[in-house]
């Protein structure tokens, strides 16, 4: 359907059309932009059906609009098509065979079914992976910081010990929650 072609609101639409299963309607803006309206009469609203019937199309630009036949033909009927808020309307006469349903069936593949193993780089590695080794090496490094920190600031040796103590009761009691996950 063409709009705005001519003068501002025209409609050139086609006399009729015949679907063989749900359709788009195609709306080419040559113009402004505009709001079309789109009605499927009775007989068509039997069998098929628009998601929305009021479109806003900006200017110089085409819409598709979708129209879902869902039942079954023969039927006629009319589509109503209103540009201007009614300053100009056209009918389009649709007609939908027998069957005409006989949309196009979608091929899944069998293999898309089967779960798809994870290659390496794809799996983040668990806790359970972790080995205490470098849990323990950090751990190390940290008490011996926390000593020489604690050492520094107090020049107290029994209260660098109870520190280091502290410490290395933590990090052991990490790595048997580790080792036992």
């Amino acid at each position: 359907m063409h709009l705005n072609r001519t003068d501002i609101h025209s409609l050139e639409v086609p006399n009729e059309f015949d679907a063989t299963g749900s359709f788009d309607v195609r709306l080419v803006n040559h113009g402004e932009a505009l709001h079309v309206h789109l009605h499927l009469d009775d007989s068509l609203s039997s069998v098929a059906s628009l998601d929305a019937t009021n479109h806003h199309v900006r200017a110089e630009t085409d819409r598709l609009v979708r129209i879902t036949v869902d039942g079954d033909g023969p039927v006629r009927g009319k589509l109503k098509v209103v540009t201007g808020y009614g300053a100009e309307t056209r009918y389009i006469d649709i007609y939908i065979p027998e069957g005409g349903t006989k949309n196009e069936p979608v091929i899944v593949d069998d293999e898309l079914s089967k779960p798809q193993p994870k290659s390496a780089t794809e799996s983040e590695p668990g806790l359970e992976d972790l080995s205490a080794g470098p849990i323990l090496a950090a751990g190390g490094f940290t008490v011996l910081i926390a000593g020489l920190i604690t050492l520094v600031l107090t020049e107290s040796l029994l209260l660098t010990a109870v520190a280091v103590l502290a410490v290395t009761i933590l990090l052991g009691l990490l790595s048997v929650a580790v080792r036992s996950s």
